[in-house]
């Protein structure tokens, strides 16, 4: 579900060796001098490594709240897209157009059509975009119904349930996107789903050489999502069921969110509603944006009052993670206290939409639109076209993360 700069950053690991790491984990890591930003981005630091991700989650973001994003930012992610239709986390320079080496992925396609289709409405152009890339995601679909991180991989929770958020986003019904072999993502997920006495009833997570899975909170909350048939946006239920639900063997779709569900309740119960970190020599270290994630994920299974629980714990320690880490954090608070039923312009005494929307250009006005509608206008009697200018992507070769992106940038100490 998250598609997070570390995942990028260990994929360029892999490609070019451990010294792409110290820059690429640098927060707030600028580009060089003679290298000046997009105007259109959000965030400050070099897209190279998380460009497609954080301007996805800005985006949705911002719609979620009905602020509308400038045209310049969305016109920046749409240039993204690949000629496959695909878009591409690492990117060695985002400036240059794709090529026949650059490695798309299904989480950062995914992620982009969520986002683009919640914005689109009736623009044809946004229309195109997200079906050429819910083409590709089909085109990459896995014999097991699922997806993997890049085409090929193995099924994984993560990529399956971010793709399975895009499909709904963009009106298609996941249990009709079936594999050669007749299964879609409902067949996938409750393969990934462990049992309920060896991982508690979680979403696993494979280790990169054995294969076996582990629990993984992160892995349970998209898993959780995709088996409802949910994305990263999600209302706050009318009416709460905070019983605990039993556990059981993961047979369905529905039965794996369930026991996945039991698994965030019992985790977040024993650390004051909060995850902790997962990452490698992390000690005692709060995960801030898997917290927000399984705070959507309790919502979406109807769990509002955990859900709230854990969204003000994040009110009160979010403050300096998300000024750390930058827009892609915002939208992720943005969404966690959406679904909790909470007020994202006053989130423990932040305004978080007015500080995504400082990270980025800003917002547009009702005399924008009525310019900008104008300017399309005139353009269609002159036999103009509208351009969405194409900045492509770049070049990696040979991405081989398995298990992507469950872990968290260093920083997650509020």
């Amino acid at each position: 579900m998250n598609v997070r700069r570390s995942a990028a950053v260990l994929a360029a690991v892999a490609v070019f060796g451990s010294a792409a790491a110290p820059a690429a984990f640098a927060d707030g890591a600028s580009p060089s001098p003679s290298t000046a930003l997009p105007s259109g981005l959000y965030g400050k630091s070099d897209p190279k490594f998380d460009g497609v991700f954080r301007q996805s989650y800005a985006l949705l973001a911002q719609d979620t709240v009905g602020v509308k994003p400038a045209a310049k930012a969305v016109n920046w992610l749409t240039g993204q897209q690949c000629a496959s239709g695909g878009f591409a986390a690492y990117r060695a320079d985002a400036s240059e157009p794709c090529d026949s080496k650059t490695q798309v992925d299904s989480n950062s396609t995914a992620a982009a059509v969520q986002a683009l289709a919640a914005l689109g409405g009736e623009d044809k152009s946004l229309g195109k975009t997200v079906e050429k890339s819910v083409a590709w995601l089909k085109s990459v679909q896995n014999q097991d119904g699922g997806w993997g991180y890049n085409p090929g991989l193995p099924t994984d929770a993560n990529s399956t349930g971010i793709v399975v958020g895009a499909l709904v986003a963009a009106g298609e019904n996941p249990a009709n996107v079936k594999s050669q072999d007749g299964k879609s993502a409902y067949d996938a997920l409750p393969k990934l789903a462990m049992d309920c006495g060896k991982g508690d009833g979680a979403f696993g997570l494979a280790d990169a050489k054995s294969k076996k899975l582990s629990p993984n909170a992160d892995a349970t909350a998209a898993g959780v999502l995709g088996s409802l048939g949910k994305g990263l946006v999600v209302a706050p239920g009318k009416k709460a069921d905070d019983s605990a639900p039993k556990c059981a063997k993961p047979d369905t779709a529905s039965q794996a969110a369930s026991n996945g569900t039991g698994y965030l309740l019992d985790v977040l119960g024993e650390n004051d509603g909060h995850l902790m970190s997962a990452m490698p020599g992390a000690k005692d270290q709060p995960d801030l944006g898997n917290t927000a994630d399984a705070v959507v994920a309790l919502a979406a299974a109807g769990q509002r009052g955990q859900a709230e629980k854990s969204a003000k714990w994040l009110a009160e320690n979010s403050a300096k993670w998300a000024k750390e880490s930058g827009p892609a954090a915002y939208a992720q608070l943005i969404f966690a206290a959406h679904a909790a039923g909470m007020d994202p312009r006053d989130f423990g005494g932040a305004d978080l939409v007015e500080r995504l929307g400082a990270q980025g250009p800003p917002a547009q006005t009702a005399s924008d639109s009525s310019s900008a509608s104008a300017s399309d206008e005139k353009k269609d009697e002159d036999g103009g076209t509208n351009i969405w200018w194409i900045i492509g992507v770049g070049m990696v070769a040979g991405i081989g993360i398995g298990f992507l992106y469950s872990a968290n940038r260093k920083k997650q100490q509020p």
